[in-house]
């Protein structure tokens, strides 16, 4: 799998000097295409900063961030826009919906942003809404919808246009543990159809269902654990029940 995010030395330093803050101190991190990654610490970890960085909302003092191949380190305010426009699709824990625009309409505002043409646009939508099972509900408003119905909205923005990267920031935040499983199995299953997945979260068991988890604490990683798939803990299991065998 090629790089998609290579962070290099990426710092993030305010009032630098005497009381200076560094929310970000030295972080480095890659990301290959088609992994879902769980960044988790408390709060004052590092974490928004980081993702706030990973989602090119705010630039490092120093360091080296590539995203898909481009070094979006030291961009303008207007290219930056441009790369959350089409590099990126966004899920927070607001939902961020227009309460005015029907769901489709609501997947449908980026797409215009990127000049999808009317037809195509319209297509992407409403197959974007099938994907998280809200084929019945595109003509609803946010107000007519429940909080977990509003997150499958802002998940078929999300991927609608296919960018590469869907960072989800505390996306079961504000959802009941009903329909935060309901999310968490949207996200795994566009996961398993290749969609590269960053995951932001405090919570120990939201970043559970990630395939690899990256903590932070005091603006510096300080794990990165890859689990191991159902086929390398059955051969684990064997491993050792062999060995038991054999002595």
């Amino acid at each position: 799998m090629d790089e998609l995010i290579k962070v290099k030395d990426l710092y993030k330093i305010y009032n630098p000097g005497e009381n200076e803050v560094r929310a970000l101190d030295g972080v480095s991190l890659t990301v290959r295409e088609g992994e879902f990654v769980a960044i988790i610490g408390h709060s004052g970890s590092g974490k928004s900063t980081l993702m706030n960085m990973l989602g090119c909302l705010d630039v490092p003092t120093e360091g080296t961030y590539i995203l898909n191949g481009r070094d979006v380190s030291c961009l303008s305010d207007n290219e930056l826009s441009d790369v959350r426009n089409n590099e990126i699709g966004f899920i927070f824990q607001g939902f961020n919906l227009i309460q005015n625009l029907t769901a489709l309409e609501n997947v449908e505002l980026p797409l215009i942003y990127r000049h999808v043409d009317k037809v195509k646009r319209r297509k992407l939508a409403v197959e974007a809404l099938e994907k998280v099972g809200l084929k019945e509900r595109i003509k609803h408003k946010p107000a007519e919808m429940s909080g977990g119905q509003q997150q499958r909205v802002a998940i078929a923005r999300a991927i609608a246009a296919a960018p590469p990267l869907i960072l989800a920031d505390e996306p079961t935040g504000n959802l009941d543990s009903k329909s935060t499983e309901d999310i968490m199995q949207i996200l795994d299953g566009l996961n398993d159809k290749g969609n590269t997945i960053v995951l932001i979260t405090h919570d120990d068991t939201i970043a559970a269902n990630a395939k690899r988890v990256v903590r932070i604490m005091d603006g510096k990683i300080e794990s990165d654990t890859v689990k191991r798939t159902d086929e390398e803990e059955k051969n684990s299991s064997l491993s050792q029940v062999s060995g038991v065998l054999l002595t």
